[in-house]
């Protein structure tokens, strides 16, 4: 059986990543705040063990017993493979630097850098000595590589993911039994974070009528779409250990 650890799996792209895995081989892991009826029940229908786990990724200093006790739950003697999708991300706050909340600002660098940072090393502790398929994928995003006014956390929160993966990467490189990690940047997607953007004050946001203009034109992909994507990938040979990549441009 795979096991697939997916974080903010709930709603969003997470939620439609977690549509796609679900089969009655595999086995789904979702941390979230809230759990998804839909995907409860589909996986019913799919004859697939899905586990919710409602867990505030903002609490970092309590990830490392909720990972204990999630392994603890797993047969890692009949597991075919583990694979972790870092998704959970919060786009708040999103203002000119010196204007940041500092509870905020701190929040958002929890929630979309350290936690994925914790949730990663106990997933390779907890899978060191396994001899299979061992993955982990960050989402990224564009803004990981270009600066947006009033982005600063979330492009410095991305680019620190893109950079931490890389460095898993080079460390895994002296295992025997390594494990590969990825960055992914999906395109912009139509969930809830763009409705919090196109409600962004245009003076925190100068951007905010281009993303208004991606809504009203259609360019938005749907969540099921990217999930399908990223689900393709994350168990393919196309799988690009050490990198980053737009699936939008180069898958």
């Amino acid at each position: 059986m795979k096991h697939f650890i997916i974080t903010g799996a709930s709603k969003g792209l997470g939620e439609g990543l977690a549509i796609e895995l679900i089969n009655e081989n595999h086995h789904l892991v979702c941390i979230a705040r809230n759990e998804s009826q839909k995907l409860k029940q589909l996986a019913a229908a799919k004859n697939c063990r899905l586990d919710f786990i409602l867990f505030d990724l903002a609490v970092t200093h309590d990830i490392p017993a909720m990972m204990d006790s999630l392994f603890e739950q797993i047969d890692k003697v009949q597991a075919e493979g583990f694979y972790l999708v870092n998704n959970a991300g919060i786009i708040q706050p999103v203002n000119r630097v010196e204007d940041y909340d500092p509870d905020e600002a701190e929040q958002h660098m929890k929630i979309n850098l350290v936690a994925p940072m914790l949730i990663s090393a106990a997933f390779i502790r907890h899978t060191k000595s396994l001899p299979i398929k061992k993955r982990i994928l960050n989402i990224s995003s564009g803004a990981a590589f270009n600066p947006y006014y009033g982005w600063s956390c979330y492009c410095t929160g991305k680019a620190g993911l893109d950079m931490f993966g890389r460095c898993i990467s080079e460390e895994q490189k002296e295992e025997t039994h390594p494990v590969e990690t990825m960055g992914v940047a999906p395109g912009i997607i139509d969930t809830g974070m763009q409705t919090t953007i196109r409600s962004t004050d245009e003076r925190a946001f100068k951007h905010k009528e281009k993303f208004v203009e991606f809504k009203e034109s259609g360019q938005l992909i749907p969540p099921a779409i990217a999930g399908k994507r990223i689900a393709q990938l994350l168990i393919s040979d196309e799988f690009k250990d050490g990198t980053t990549i737009d699936v939008r441009e180069d898958y």
